[in-house]
């Protein structure tokens, strides 16, 4: 299976389970797999040499705490947020969903997107489906997630049935601007990929 610059290959079954080798800009990650959580680009009391030694394979990164800081644009600006963690491999980031959900306090969700403020100063903010693929683009993930609405539970089905369909639009509309590239030339990913060591 091919796509926007990722290739996965399966390399075993067993029943409904599988294993595979997914195949991206910045190196290989094998499934099923534990990734590093790097929330805020950094994984947190370790060293990208300890990650690596750990055999991990593939670092997730936070959209929504980047965004907020140091900022997505600016980490563009510094090289990309492989350049900015200092990791040659695989990366990738979540949309800002969860993080959006778990703000109920401070967020307002509609058709649009979601607009919430900062739980570091009150500054306001909105994600869209669009802004999340820019986002994610603009810290040059090799892996990237659809705005999501989360819905959290309990839930009646009606509110679960509406969550799931706003879900469905959203994805649809990242899926659409996923095909135009936010990447500055500098940050586009080598036509090979390159093997972390």
């Amino acid at each position: 299976m091919k796509g926007g610059g990722l290739a996965y290959k399966v390399l075993a079954k067993d029943g409904a389970a599988r294993r595979g080798r997914l195949t991206t800009a910045h190196g290989i990650g094998n499934t099923p797999a534990f990734m590093t959580v790097g929330t805020a680009g950094t994984v947190k009391g370790l060293t990208p040499e300890q990650v690596a030694a750990s055999g991990a394979e593939i670092i997730l990164g936070n959209t929504y705490h980047l965004m907020l800081r140091p900022g997505a644009e600016r980490v563009a600006r510094l090289g990309g947020l492989h350049r900015f963690m200092n990791w040659p491999g695989p990366i990738l980031t979540d949309s800002g969903g969860f993080q959006v959900m778990s703000l109920e306090q401070l967020r307002k969700i509609t058709e649009d997107g979601v607009t919430f403020r900062s739980h570091l100063d009150g500054t306001p903010h909105a994600l869209t489906p669009e802004r999340a693929v820019e986002i994610q683009q603009l810290l040059d993930a090799d892996i990237t997630m659809v705005l999501d609405e989360c819905t959290a539970f309990p839930a009646t089905e009606t509110v679960a049935r509406e969550s799931m369909e706003r879900s469905m639009r959203w994805a649809a509309r990242c899926k659409a601007c996923a095909t135009r590239s936010y990447w500055p030339a500098r940050l586009r990913p080598p036509t090979t990929p390159t093997r972390h060591r």
